[in-house]
C-alpha cells in the first residue's frame, strides 16, 4: 500500500508518496520535468515488499506547493535545499537515490551535501555528463541561457506546450499505445495553472548552472564510488544513451542497461527496471 503524505519543510508543503518497511533499504525517488512523483506510480508497488520507497514532489510540481516566483527562488540549489530539509525531517539515514531528468541535478546536489548517506544511485535518463546532452534539443535552451529575451524565451517556452509534453512521453517508444495518456493529461493540466509558466521558465534558465557542476558530481563518483545503476531509455532525444555510458569513466563497476524506450522509460519498462533495482540495491545498502 502506498501512503500519500505531506510535510512542511523550509516553509514549503511537500507532498510525497511512501511505501514499504522503513527498516528496509531506503530509495529516495526524485522525478523530472514536467512530471511529479506520479511517474513512479507503477514502480513503487513492484518494489515495496523489499524496500522503503519515498517519492516527494519538488516545489512547483505535482501536489507540492507552487509559490509564485516572487515568493520562492526557483533554482536547482533551492530545490535541493528543500529536498535536503525533507530528508532531515524524515530522518532517512543511509539511502539510495533514483534520479530522472530534473531529479539528477537535485539528487547530485543532495549527494554532495550528504556524501556519507547517499550510498547508491539509480539513474534513469538522469544526466551528469556533457555527452548526455543531445545538441538538437538543447540548442534553443542554450540560447535562452545566454540571453533571456522575448525571442529566446519563446524558443524555450515551446517545451511547455501540450504537444511538446506529449512528445516527451511518446518519442522513442516502440509502441506508443502502451503509454498511458493519464500522466500526459495531468502534467498538461498542472502546467496550465496560473503562474506555472513563470516557474518553469525560471528553472529552464537556471538549468545553465548544472553542466558547470558536472565535474564536481563526477569527482563525488570517483572519490566515493557509490553503487551506480544506469537504466536508460536508449531512444531518448533529450538525454542520449552516451550519458549512461559516461558513468563508466568514474565508476568502473557501474551497471549499464540501455532500454528500448524513450525519456520516460518507466511508462513501458517499470517491471524491467524494478527487477534490475531488486538485484542492484541490496549490494550497496
Amino acid at each position: 500500500m502506498i501512503r500519500y503524505r505531506r510535510v512542511t519543510v523550509d516553509g514549503v508543503s511537500v507532498f510525497y508518496r511512501e511505501a514499504g518497511d522503513p527498516s528496509k533499504p531506503t530509495l529516495l525517488l526524485l522525478h523530472g520535468f514536467p512530471t511529479s512523483s506520479v511517474m513512479f506510480r507503477d514502480l513503487i508497488p513492484l518494489l515495496a515488499d523489499d524496500f522503503h520507497l519515498v517519492a516527494p514532489d519538488l516545489p512547483g510540481f505535482g501536489r507540492s506547493d507552487m509559490p509564485s516566483v516572487g515568493e520562492f527562488t526557483y533554482t536547482f540549489d533551492r530545490l535541493a535545499e528543500v529536498v535536503d530539509a525533507f530528508v532531515a525531517r524524515l530522518e532517512l539515514g543511509t539511502f539510495g537515490i533514483y534520479v530522472q531528468d530534473y531529479g539528477s541535478p537535485v539528487g547530485f546536489r543532495l549527494a554532495l551535501k550528504r556524501p556519507d548517506q547517499v550510498r547508491a544511485i539509480v539513474t534513469q535518463n538522469g544526466n551528469a555528463y556533457e555527452e548526455g546532452l543531445v545538441p538538437e534539443f538543447w540548442a534553443p535552451v542554450r540560447a535562452f541561457w545566454a540571453d533571456w529575451n522575448p525571442e529566446t524565451e519563446a524558443g524555450a517556452a515551446a517545451a511547455l506546450e501540450p504537444e511538446a509534453i506529449r512528445w516527451q512521453y511518446l518519442h522513442g517508444e516502440v509502441d506508443p499505445e502502451l503509454v498511458s495518456p493519464d500522466a500526459i493529461a495531468l502534467d498538461n493540466a498542472l502546467l496550465a495553472r496560473p503562474g506555472a509558466r513563470e516557474v518553469q521558465l525560471r528553472l529552464f534558465h537556471d538549468y545553465r548552472t548544472n553542466p558547470p557542476m558536472y565535474p564536481e558530481w563526477q569527482a563525488f563518483l570517483r572519490e566515493r564510488q557509490p553503487g551506480v545503476l544506469a537504466v536508460w531509455g536508449g531512444n531518448d532525444q533529450i538525454f542520449g544513451a552516451d550519458g549512461a555510458r559516461a558513468f563508466a569513466k568514474d565508476v568502473p563497476d557501474v551497471e549499464i542497461h540501455i532500454l528500448d524506450a524513450g525519456h520516460f522509460a518507466l511508462e513501458t519498462q517499470a517491471e524491467v527496471v524494478a527487477e534490475l533495482i531488486r538485484q542492484f540495491l541490496p549490494k550497496h545498502l
